[in-house]
């Protein structure tokens, strides 16, 4: 994921929360005893926490649940205008639902709502000794790449792997431990952004490892 995509996803909620408030006090209400929050965040949408550590299973059902209240077939029959609206909701429920799956732009989002906007467009600050292991993973790739070699490639992943399980874990201990104390925790966000750039990189290398990997013939020991 590149560093547009991770801006665009920390924005999508300030974008989809004023086209819901545009929209709330017309919309037609969803035949169902527990109404969706389209005002709030995107956890509030789902029913669930405001927690990076997030149960995926849950954010899955909540959103089929959602999709079934939303859906435009519902409105085939409604106006124009409420047909528009349900195909808005639609969109707004898939959006959110993407955001919160992936632990990258879930973590994006989490620090914007904390006021720590993670701008990976224009802030690329990086950990020098992340930045030297990158490099050494790059040359590890280039070198497994010239000689054909699938044992590096697999032990260059279980390395990668391995780290970015580390970065998930500082990110979640910096959102979901902080203090409740508004200054801490907007500092804490602070401190998970700078992880969340790491992530990025983190998940670029992977794709580009992934591809090395699906490039080359079956290897037994995959």
């Amino acid at each position: 994921m590149n560093a547009t995509v991770v801006a665009a996803a920390s924005r999508s909620g300030s974008e989809l929360q004023a086209c819901s408030d545009s929209r709330r006090d017309h919309a037609p209400q969803p035949v169902s005893a527990a109404t969706p929050d389209f005002a709030g965040d995107h956890f509030a949408l789902f029913g669930l926490p405001q927690r990076f550590d997030l149960d995926v299973e849950a954010l899955g059902q909540a959103w089929r649940r959602l999709q079934a209240l939303v859906h435009p077939d519902r409105f085939a029959g409604a106006s124009a205008a409420q047909a528009r609206l349900a195909m808005q909701w639609s969109t707004l429920v898939n959006t959110a639902y993407r955001t919160l799956l992936d632990p990258l732009t879930r973590a994006a989002y989490l620090c914007r709502l904390r006021g720590a906007e993670v701008d990976a467009e224009c802030n690329t600050a990086m950990p020098v000794e992340f930045l030297e292991e990158q490099m050494e993973w790059r040359e590890r790739l280039d070198d497994a790449r010239a000689e054909g070699d699938a044992a590096a490639l697999r032990e260059l992943q279980a390395r990668v792997e391995q780290r970015r399980a580390q970065v998930l874990q500082r990110i979640a201990g910096a959102l979901d431990c902080a203090p409740a104390e508004p200054r801490l925790r907007a500092c804490a966000a602070c401190q998970a952004g700078s992880e969340v750039r790491v992530l990025m990189f983190i998940d670029k290398f992977r794709r580009d490892l992934a591809a090395q990997r699906s490039r080359r013939p079956a290897d037994p020991g995959a």
